[in-house]
């Protein structure tokens, strides 16, 4: 006994020595069946102390058209590693569960080859909801999903985080998207970030085909008239050095919520440990009052692919203090984002929509008390309209 204690301490201390820490314990769970208990693929800790986090409904069954690319070992394991796949990363957490699924519900549904997308969630170490449970109940609503989800270790980043103007934005799961590279499979060169507060209303394979030209890393609406300067602090910009970074470059504001993320050059350029470096300078000198956005910006504004203002139409959710409503900017949407302080949810939940709340509320598979009996019907959302690119016009002016 004495000599398998030795020897499981030793393999430890090999692991810990070998692997980076953000690595050491990501763990992924790949796609497989429902796995008994209630029948609704929702384990015992679900049941019993996430009791709120099982009240959704089964979403409708999405497959491809006649017209997609036949599906390698469709019967079998699926593996992420598959060339024709269209992937997207999340973080997955307790409380932006339900902006989650609604995201995931909107690609699905405006998808034209939905079998095609393969979703990475990224979930916190320290959730009140464990991966696992986490697992479980993606799988109970989206039961023929492709997708894993990964363990992130908050104290890779917890010592580089910095006090923000809202409290939220300090989250280290927040964070995440710099990891990327490091988290998701080797074999997974590209993947579309999204936040968890957005719906897509176009098919997502028009945003997957961005070309990132020459040396692009990541590809971004850009809003070229913001006032750049307000990102950072009046000692950044009164730093000769510091503020020296965007001397020879045109630097426009941009939104992480949504970026296309070439993931071969962003581990061969470290663009991990780039930002990094910002983030230990903000400890030392207060440079930003944002939360994860200004290293972004620091790193690559003036060196983002621009995409259409379309695929971002941000700010839906108000400032960062007040969440006030806010309205469409004419021009086509093929996403909506309620980034800022307001999320619709919560908003609907109170009975204080803003008028672009209805435009989410289709995609909430969220079941309210009285109708949970509904869980499992694949009914989905009590709303019955569909939102498409077609029936929107606007982007967002707001810049959070």
């Amino acid at each position: 006994m004495l000599h398998f204690r030795l020897s499981v301490v030793v393999l430890f201390l090999l692991v810990s020595l070998l692997l980076p820490p953000f690595c050491l314990c990501i763990r992924s769970f790949p796609t497989r069946p429902n796995d008994g208990g209630d029948g609704l693929g929702l384990g015992l800790g679900l049941r019993l102390g996430l009791d709120g986090l099982s009240r959704f409904a089964e979403a409708p069954d999405y497959r491809n058209g006649k017209e997609c690319p036949l599906m390698k070992n469709k019967e079998s394991y699926v593996s992420s590693c598959d060339s024709s796949f269209i992937h997207i990363a999340m973080t997955l957490d307790s409380e932006y569960l339900r902006g989650s699924m609604a995201a995931v519900h909107s690609v699905l549904r405006h998808a034209s080859c939905p079998e095609h997308v393969f979703f990475h969630f990224v979930s916190a170490e320290f959730d009140p909801a464990s991966p696992r449970v986490l697992t479980q109940l993606v799988r109970s609503t989206f039961p023929s999903l492709n997708f894993k989800v990964y363990i992130f270790r908050e104290d890779t980043v917890i010592n580089l985080i910095s006090s923000s103007i809202r409290q939220a934005l300090e989250n280290p799961l927040n964070y995440a998207r710099n990891y990327l590279g490091d988290i998701l499979d080797s074999c997974v060169d590209r993947v579309i970030y999204l936040d968890s507060d957005v719906v897509v209303v176009d098919d997502i394979v028009k945003l997957w085909e961005t070309n990132l030209t020459s040396t692009r890393v990541i590809g971004a609406p850009e809003y070229c008239h913001a006032n750049f300067t307000k990102y950072f602090t009046d000692p950044f910009w009164s730093d000769p050095v510091l503020s020296r970074v965007f001397s020879t470059r045109n630097p426009c504001y941009f939104n992480t919520g949504v970026m296309v993320m070439d993931l071969v050059k962003w581990r061969e350029g470290n663009y991990r440990k780039r930002i990094e470096n910002w983030m230990e300078v903000q400890r030392k000198k207060r440079i930003y009052e944002l939360g994860s956005l200004p290293p972004f910006l620091l790193v690559f504004a003036g060196h983002v692919e621009p995409i259409h203002h379309r695929w971002n139409q941000h700010g839906l959710g108000g400032d960062n203090v007040r969440g006030s409503c806010r309205s469409l900017h004419p021009g086509p949407v093929s996403l909506l984002h309620w980034s800022g302080k307001g999320k619709p949810w919560v908003r609907l939940d109170i009975r204080k929509p803003c008028e672009v709340d209805r435009l989410w509320e289709p995609y909430d598979l969220f079941i309210h008390g009285k109708d949970r009996h509904r869980l499992g019907s694949g009914s989905g959302s009590s709303a019955t309209t569909t939102t498409s690119s077609e029936t929107l016009t606007g982007y967002s002016g707001y810049f959070l």
